[in-house]
């Protein structure tokens, strides 16, 4: 029957034991023990910053945590719990229902009546619909809970209004190349050992962490486990771990963050950042046809009548990237990138649209003079349509100055050429029509 105890394991390979702990990650331990062991985010933790502030003056309010994955939400969260003595209750917006928050509240009510107050980290909170997330107020209004809020997405856009008239946004950034260089002596010194990794692979791999400080202490821990000879190289750091995606959302935030920066980076007149922008939309997954709207979009409104040729330029990168695909369809996209980023720049003709449209809602439905109304009928001609028209081929130098604005209108000036580009002719042609104008007294 001993036989029936008997692990049957080969010589040599440990069976479990289950009175020995399970290894703890790296990352766990190595979660800081008090705010000021917190690595990066100076200006919500600092003395004079908003976290410093309410600390000092014991006065803690509900906050919403915004920021990418990895920068310390919830450590920072935890840790204002034991700051001031509030028990600290974490739930996630993913798994957590309608029962039970019911569940949390009533204990958080409890606690309440003991004197003991309740902190509630939620994490991904926009994740709660619009009704779980009024169910939070009634609970922060009379002091149940202090709720602090964790969310990658712009809360301005994600979470309800009234949750955050009774919350104070902290933006938390992506952690600094400085940073990253701290975690990782602070991971050394919890290994007891450097990384086996030349200075170039070594900052190749905070690279790799692309600003998240748990990404790169999973990343150390595998490269800890590593038995070399000698330190690793970039090149065969790279061939051993796979370069972390970059954090980029096609329908969020960082979408309409790089194509901001990508517009403004064409409409400052800068290539090089404009091509930087583009290629991290690319390297990100965007949709070329997508850059290629937005580039020909660009053209309309910002360069324009300054360089005609702009706006055909981006329809026939357009054109050819439907007809060569990738990569060298890019290659296309990206030329015209650089085209408008040194292409001369005006607005004029945008504003004189917008104030064209304005001028449009503000005077109705007020008739054209009847010199310029056409005249088919009998009865349009006695009521004077058409009467008075000068035919502006027949004038001296084609031009009659007649005035082509509603009857009662004082004549605006809505289109101002600038003078940069082809728009510095066009301003030329527009001075010397209102020249005659005022000479013939159009």
């Amino acid at each position: 029957m001993a036989d029936l105890f008997d692990s049957g394991a080969p010589k040599g390979i440990d069976t479990p034991d289950p009175g020995r702990a399970a290894p703890r990650p790296l990352a766990d331990r190595l979660r800081p023990q008090s705010l000021g062991e917190v690595i990066g985010q100076e200006q919500v933790l600092g003395p004079e910053a908003p976290l410093g502030v309410m600390l000092a003056a014991g006065s803690l309010s509900s906050l919403i945590f915004w920021g990418p994955p990895g920068v310390g939400k919830t450590t920072i969260a935890r840790l204002l719990a034991q700051e001031t003595d509030l028990h600290f209750v974490q739930i996630s917006a993913i798994f957590t229902g309608v029962p039970d928050l019911k569940k949390v509240f009533e204990a958080a009510k409890v606690r309440r009546q003991t004197g003991q107050g309740t902190l509630l980290f939620v994490d991904e909170i926009h994740r709660f619909n619009k009704a779980q997330q009024d169910g939070f107020l009634p609970h922060m209004e009379d002091g149940t809970i202090l709720l602090v809020g964790a969310t990658t997405e712009n809360p301005s856009f994600e979470l309800n209004a009234a949750v955050l008239s009774r919350s104070q946004v902290l933006v938390l950034e992506r952690l600094s190349d400085d940073d990253l260089e701290r975690l990782t002596a602070r991971a050394e010194a919890e290994l007891g050992r450097a990384l086996p990794l030349t200075p170039d692979a070594r900052s190749a791999l905070q690279e790799m962490a692309d600003g998240d400080g748990r990404a790169l202490l999973n990343l150390i821990e595998q490269v800890a486990a590593w038995r070399v000879s000698d330190p690793l190289g970039r090149e065969a750091l790279s061939t051993r771990l796979m370069k972390r995606a970059a954090k980029y959302d096609k329908s969020g935030d960082e979408h309409y963050n790089l194509i901001s920066a990508l517009h403004k980076s064409v409409r400052g007149s800068d290539p090089d950042a404009a091509l930087y922008w583009y290629a991290r939309m690319l390297e990100g997954g965007e949709d070329p046809r997508y850059l290629a709207r937005r580039l020909t979009r660009m053209a309309v409104e910002d360069i324009a009548l300054a360089d005609p040729q702009a706006q055909a330029i981006c329809l026939q990168a357009w054109e050819t990237y439907e007809r060569l695909g990738s990569p060298e369809g890019e290659l296309a996209l990206a030329q015209a990138v650089i085209y408008l980023a040194l292409a001369p720049k005006t607005n004029a003709g945008y504003m004189a649209y917008k104030a064209a449209r304005r001028l449009a809602k503000q005077t109705g439905s007020l008739m054209p003079p009847k010199h310029i109304l056409n005249a088919p009928t009998k009865l349009m001609e006695d009521q004077g349509y058409g009467t008075g028209y000068d035919y502006d081929h027949n004038a001296e130098d084609g031009f009659s100055g007649q005035n082509y604005f509603p009857d009662g209108i004082e004549r605006p000036t809505l289109y101002d050429p600038v003078e940069r580009g082809f728009e510095r002719d066009l301003k030329k042609r527009v001075e010397y029509f209102a020249k005659l104008r005022a000479q013939r007294g159009g």
